[in-house]
């Protein structure tokens, strides 16, 4: 004789072995789904602590356009000037240290905390990730300049000390301190003016509003086309793009400037994600359009891998503590 209770027994039995199955299931989940998420899995955003329009806003969108190529996902630039280029390494402080957000690291970030109080610690707040390439920096003046030379602007500054103002982008920036540590050597005294951006300062000197600048090469075609005159450039060695234009040292006053930067992220970053992005960014500086954007304002390649970035972080903010110091712009306690 059948037991009718048997089927229906042996049938719930599938049933709570399937469910039992199901709920299961759910747990392969988490490992599926990191699969899918592999870094990077959505756009990247990447501030450029300076104006729409400036020198260093376009390297950095052929950079970031350049790097949405490799990642496979957008890296979308945000404009965030003022502050002397730092609100970008302010940034970074509290971000998540998840790949998804970035920095240039201009120089000034080393520096500045040693003249004011910031919000960041350059080395123990930020994962350098990259260096790419560097500012060329260098005086001009408008064509009508009562001046051709870095040698008769100093003669005319002495003539008429704190008259003569310079435009530069931004207290305690590279620009600022290059012309003031010029200035102390030179024995002279000039009006320094800020703007937030580079792109700022060209429309007032084009606009005649100031006579001098101290800046990158946003100058550059101005000067091609004879709007404005270069009287010196700032770095080691002369500019390749102009031969003939003598650097600070070679007039006659030992000042050197030279100012590499790259891309960083919050602290706390996975080395995995660190080494994603710096292959990533690196492959940009073989893209032509990058090196294209990189000749229109005679930026070198500057290339340093991770450790080498980092440890340049390190050294130059101990070095930029001495400068401050030796002009006396070290931050009241």
């Amino acid at each position: 004789m059948s037991h009718p209770s048997s089927r229906p027994a042996n049938f719930n039995r599938r049933q709570i072995l399937s469910a039992a199955a199901a709920v299961a299931a759910p747990a392969l989940l988490p490992t599926h789904a990191f699969a899918q998420d592999k870094f990077p899995s959505r756009p990247i955003k990447l501030i450029a602590p300076w104006p729409a329009g400036g020198s260093s806003d376009g390297v950095m969108r052929a950079f970031a356009e350049s790097a949405s190529k490799t990642l496979g996902v957008p890296v979308i630039i945000e404009n965030k000037p003022g502050v002397g280029g730092t609100l970008g390494a302010a940034a970074m402080v509290g971000a998540a240290p998840d790949g998804y957000t970035l920095t240039q690291l201009p120089l000034g970030i080393y520096r500045l905390p040693h003249m004011q109080k910031m919000p960041f610690d350059p080395v123990q707040d930020i994962s350098h990730i990259v260096c790419l390439t560097g500012y060329t920096f260098g005086i001009a003046c408008t064509a009508d300049a009562p001046f051709k030379t870095l040698k008769e602007m100093v003669a005319y500054a002495k003539a008429n000390p704190g008259k003569l103002e310079y435009g530069h982008t931004g207290t305690g920036t590279t620009p600022h301190l290059a012309i003031e540590e010029f200035s102390e050597k030179a024995g002279i005294q000039l009006n320094p003016i800020p703007f937030k951006g580079s792109a700022e300062i060209m429309q007032a000197i084009l606009g005649g509003h100031i006579r001098m600048m101290s800046g990158t090469t946003e100058f550059a075609p101005h000067v091609q086309s004879g709007k404005l005159r270069l009287l010196a450039t700032l770095g080691s060695n002369r500019n390749k793009a102009f031969p003939d234009v003598p650097t600070v040292k070679e007039s006659g006053w030992d000042t050197i400037t030279e100012s590499p930067f790259g891309i960083g992220g919050p602290k706390g970053m996975d080395p995995a994600v660190v080494k994603v992005l710096h292959d990533a960014f690196k492959k940009t500086l073989d893209d032509a359009k990058v090196q294209e954007t990189l000749d229109k304002f005679f930026m070198p390649t500057v290339y340093m891998s991770t450790a080498d970035y980092t440890a340049y972080g390190e050294r130059t903010f101990k070095t930029e503590k001495a400068t401050i110091e030796r002009l006396g712009l070290t931050k009241k306690s």
